[in-house]
């Protein structure tokens, strides 16, 4: 079969033939009409990633860890799980889970928007507890999961949405997505602290979800400081998701005592209620209230894929 092949950690993925898999009691074949290329699977395949070494226990090996495809009875399914070497990023894979798809939602789809959708919906609902009408910053909104991000955020009533990025273009597009007011993150921190400020209002910010961390961080986090004595007005629950703007910040000790900042990450989500929130996921998807802007590309231009960086909000799909 053909798939996208490295031999070794940090190498570009590369088209050519693997062996077919065979499953094994309690897995299934799967064969795959598409799979999202997401920066996880480029993390894992750099070695860099606590879970690459469990990932890729050995080499040649296959790369691509989710997507969906059809099982020996013809029903589309998710599939999570495989088995090394054989990743997603193939004719053909093996899984130890299947989810079916619903009729009406297509592979692309399938593929690429319950990934994001889920870890921005999980963490607001069962760590932060998004209420209706609470103020929300999505630090990183433009990216492909900030913008999934406001259209959830907007879904579970929050009465403010608050963007931040770099592309003016891109602020402009999650406007149109939900976002009340957004946020350049290109201008010299003075201002921008005053923009946070303001963004926030009178009652300041309730939930703030991240996907940017880095210096963006340090200079929000650093307008939560209070500037006067007193105990903590409001709670401000921030989770933190991804680390584009830089995987560490300096945090002062300041901005946690009497600020009500709460710092958190996705949080532990049970099978039950992560399938529950899949089955939202799936209504959603098939009532267009998620929008993803998704480019196939064919399996055969995986080298050239995997280098891309004009994304821009862009979510990738390979199609074997």
């Amino acid at each position: 079969m053909k798939a996208a092949i490295i031999n070794g950690f940090g190498q570009v993925p590369q088209y050519g033939d693997f062996p077919e898999p065979l499953p094994d009691t309690n897995e299934t074949l799967i064969n795959v009409k598409a799979s999202v290329l997401e920066n996880f699977d480029k993390g894992t395949a750099s070695g860099k990633h606590y879970s690459s070494h469990q990932l890729y226990p050995a080499f040649p090996a296959v790369v691509g860890t989710d997507g969906v495809g059809f099982t020996h009875d013809n029903k589309l399914v998710m599939f999570r799980n495989v088995k090394p070497p054989f990743g997603a990023f193939a004719e053909k894979t093996v899984a130890a889970q299947v989810i079916p798809v619903p009729d009406g939602i297509s592979p692309a789809k399938a593929t690429a928007i319950p990934p994001s959708a889920l870890t921005s919906l999980l963490p607001l609902k069962y760590s932060a507890r998004l209420q209706p009408g609470e103020t929300i910053l999505i630090n990183g909104a433009t990216g492909v999961s900030g913008r999934i991000a406001i259209q959830i955020a907007r879904l579970l009533g929050a009465g403010r949405i608050v963007g931040t990025g770099r592309n003016r273009q891109s602020l402009e597009m999650i406007k149109q997505l939900g976002a009340d007011e957004v946020i350049d993150l290109n201008q010299k921190d003075e201002q921008l602290a005053t923009d946070f400020r303001k963004a926030g209002g009178t009652n300041g910010y309730d939930v703030v979800i991240d996907f940017i961390w880095g210096h963006p961080a340090e200079v929000l986090i650093g307008t939560f400081i209070p500037n006067e004595v007193g105990f903590a007005k409001r709670n401000i629950r921030y989770i933190q998701i991804g680390a584009k703007a830089g995987g560490d910040i300096i945090l002062p000790g300041a901005a946690l005592r009497t600020s009500g900042l709460q710092l958190m990450g996705i949080g532990r989500v049970s099978k039950e209620d992560l399938m529950v929130e899949l089955e939202q996921t799936w209504e959603w998807i098939k009532g267009d209230k998620l929008y993803m802007d998704i480019e196939e590309v064919p399996l055969a231009n995986i080298e050239k894929v995997w280098q891309r960086e004009d994304l821009a909000g862009k979510r990738l799909v390979i199609i074997p």
